[in-house]
């Protein structure tokens, strides 16, 4: 998701530094065949250059950049731009949201052949070239160059092969094809080509547990698309009994336990017991001595962490994995996150406010746990009529916060700027910020009280 660094009039008389320049990002899961997270597409939002006078030409993306200025003259806005995205890249944001994991990020031409892009991190960054970029010897050459220093390239949006892609081929690692386009009686055999060419394969476009399973079995690598992000009726989304417990303990944490009632329920099951005595005994909450009964930990933790670090468990894959590689519960936890950050941005926000714009971002995609309707989890929950308005209809300004999120996600920036117009004086730059702060946010959310105290600050 996302972060900024301000335009104003580049390249001209009187103009200021590219260091006033503003991009914004936005990130997109990418998964491995095992469903767990292996990388994050980053969105670009460039902003949009100003009108260029009539004797001056307006800059083209495609052509190639300038060399770098001369001492004492200004940058062109080609070399500004360069170096606003690269410094939005490498700032602690977007390096905090992508959580440890590699980024794929879509380079034009300009940015290719501009010495900035050398700035990015050869073993962080995969660089992705799209089937519209422009194809001569001066882009293969510089292609081989950053090869030969350990930049690793994507074919990009691929739905089948052209001159362009062939060209390019021989200097990519991997290929991502647009499952939703390219043509479906071509795709066993580009599949199986390129993969005894080596390559490694995403399938991009893929939002349902039947374009995975299919993707999968033309033996695609990696796959980008929000198909565990949907309710299933498969076996694979069958309710498991760690999630009965935890909706339980929901319901009771909803009605004002006593520890008594919290101690009985969390009896029942073994791993909420360990998860919440490693959780009281870290740093964050620690007592002042180890804490060595249940009754102990409830009292270190506090009823509101153990609500909301149960709401995100309630999200948790039941296989043992990093908590950090489940993709489901990262998305839940990142948009809770952003909801909360970004509702304390409006008027008149206060705490009651942000804990259901936070309730509202973790349950708004509960039915890809439980399967069935939404409205009826919704209800079982006990979620308030704002609540369940919100995520149900997209209602009153929880819906529009969730409405922008879910445009954030896609990296649809118009959606946003559109969202924004509504939820004033949120702007597009600062949504993609809060995203990605929620992004970061996450990584840690689950693994140990230090995420989980910064939800309580």
């Amino acid at each position: 998701m996302s972060t900024t660094i301000a335009i104003e009039n580049p390249g001209r008389t009187g103009a200021t530094d590219d260091t006033q320049l503003n991009a914004s990002f936005a990130r997109q899961p990418i998964l491995n065949r095992d469903g767990m997270l292996c990388g994050y597409e980053i969105k670009v939002r460039a902003p949009a250059w100003p009108d260029a006078p009539a004797n001056e030409p307006a800059s083209n993306p495609n052509t190639q950049a300038e060399p770098d200025a001369a001492p004492g003259r200004a940058p062109s806005p080609a070399q500004q731009m360069a170096n606003a995205i690269v410094r939005g890249l490498v700032q602690g944001h977007v390096r905090g949201a992508l959580t440890g994991h590699p980024a794929y990020v879509d380079v034009s031409r300009e940015l290719l052949l501009d010495d900035a892009i050398e700035r990015l991190p050869a073993e962080r960054f995969m660089l992705e070239l799209s089937p519209a970029i422009e194809v001569d010897e001066a882009l293969i050459e510089r292609i081989l160059q950053l090869h030969g220093r350990r930049y690793r390239f994507v074919l990009d949006e691929v739905t089948q092969p052209n001159e362009s892609f062939a060209r390019l081929l021989p200097y990519a690692d991997v290929v991502k094809i647009d499952v939703t386009r390219a043509p479906a009686a071509l795709l066993p055999k580009l599949a199986s080509v390129l993969k005894s060419a080596g390559k490694l394969l995403i399938a991009s476009g893929v939002d349902t547990q039947a374009g995975f399973e299919a993707a999968l079995a033309l033996g695609f690598d990696r796959f980008q698309g929000y198909f565990f992000a949907r309710a299933q009726t498969s076996l694979t989304r069958r309710v498991s009994a760690p999630r009965h417990a935890l909706l339980n303990l929901l319901q009771l944490l909803a009605g004002d336990p006593t520890v008594a009632q919290l101690e009985a329920e969390l009896k029942l099951n073994p791993v909420l017991v360990m998860h919440l005595m490693k959780l009281a005994n870290s740093s964050g909450l620690a007592v002042g001595h180890k804490v060595t009964t249940l009754r102990e930990a409830i009292n270190a933790t506090g009823t509101d962490r153990i609500a909301r670090w149960t709401q995100l468990l309630l999200y948790a894959d039941g296989r043992k994995v990093a908590l950090e590689d489940d993709p489901l519960l990262q998305l839940a936890a990142t948009r809770a996150r952003f909801m909360e950050l970004a509702i304390e941005r409006l008027p008149e926000a206060g705490r009651d406010e942000a804990d259901a714009a936070f309730l509202t971002g973790v349950f708004s995609f509960v039915d890809a746990v439980f399967g069935g309707s939404l409205e009826s989890t919704l209800n079982v929950l006990t979620l308030s009529r704002p609540i369940q308005a919100a995520i149900l209809h997209r209602e009153g300004v929880l819906g529009l916060l969730l409405s922008a999120v879910e445009a954030l996600e896609r990296g649809a920036w118009d959606d946003v700027e559109a969202m924004c117009a509504r939820l004033q004086p949120l702007t597009v730059e600062e949504v993609a910020q809060l995203g990605l702060m929620a992004g970061a946010w996450a990584g840690v959310a689950d693994r140990s009280a230090e995420g989980l105290e910064r939800i309580e600050d």
